[in-house]
């Protein structure tokens, strides 16, 4: 699976570009993750590759063909997607928010088979939650929910998975496990494209890093290449120290300075 995107460009009201000028591609077995602040367009970017907003220019490409002449589930059986919040409004189970993960693969008006209902619950299981298979999922926490939102993503079978700050929620306990399963689902083939806040999840995981800063792509490459403190400093506007820790020089991590003058 390969999905890629070149000269693309996106506005909501056709005059000022919310980004512009980007390019990259992703491939089964990588880690893609976008850094930047706040404002910069990396939700918006996230929703354009899977077709929920048009491109103003440029193309996305999935395996080489135009996704615009994709079905709408033929793109969800290829692409999962989870936004970084979503308030529910209708009180469905845990287990029913999962299993909608599988209508890209349901025909109309048909209803989850025994199957369905298998992939549902390995989903919560790999991540943890199946005890809340019954619960309502207007009742759970907010690091819940996005727990049951990669659950339906990972339940919809998809060969890429685009996850908008899917840490943003999450304890630290959750972050780090979510992070292992990034790096799992990857090594079972998967391409992943993630945006997060923290340059040391993308430290962790990452194959291939890009920073955004209003609206286009500013440096792209390894992550060891690309999150520098200059880089971090010029991003952000902070200073910072990156270095490797002892007993795990291969792993390096990245602290902000206390006295930032």
């Amino acid at each position: 699976m390969r999905l890629e995107i070149e000269n693309a460009a996106f506005s909501y009201n056709g005059t000022k570009f919310i980004f512009e000028d980007i390019n990259f591609a992703v491939e089964s077995s990588q880690v893609f993750c976008l850094l930047g602040p706040n404002g910069t367009g990396k939700s918006t970017l996230l929703q354009c590759l899977n077709g929920m907003l048009p491109l103003d220019k440029g193309i996305v490409r999935l395996d080489n063909q135009d996704i615009r002449l994709w079905k709408r589930h033929e793109i969800a059986q290829q692409i999962a997607y989870v936004p970084q919040s979503h308030v529910p409004t209708f009180p469905f189970s845990v287990i029913e928010v999962v299993l909608m993960g599988r209508t890209p693969h349901l025909s109309f008006l048909s209803t989850p088979r025994a199957k369905d209902y298998k992939l549902a619950e390995r989903a919560l299981d790999q991540l943890g939650i199946l005890s809340l298979r019954d619960t309502c999922y207007t009742e759970i926490s907010g690091g819940e929910r996005q727990l049951v939102l990669l659950a339906a993503a990972l339940a919809q079978e998809a060969s890429l998975l685009i996850l908008d700050e899917p840490t943003s929620h999450l304890d630290f306990g959750n972050q780090i496990r979510l992070l292992r399963i990034i790096e799992q689902l990857s090594a079972q083939g998967k391409a992943i494209i993630m945006c997060t806040h923290f340059p040391d999840h993308a430290l962790l995981t990452a194959d291939t890093v890009a920073i955004m800063k209003k609206g286009t792509i500013t440096k792209i490459g390894r992550p060891h290449d690309v999150i520098t403190e200059q880089s971090i400093h010029d991003t952000y506007g902070i200073k910072t120290v990156i270095g490797s820790i002892a007993g795990n020089e291969d792993m390096l991590t990245c602290v902000p300075i206390k006295n930032q003058r």
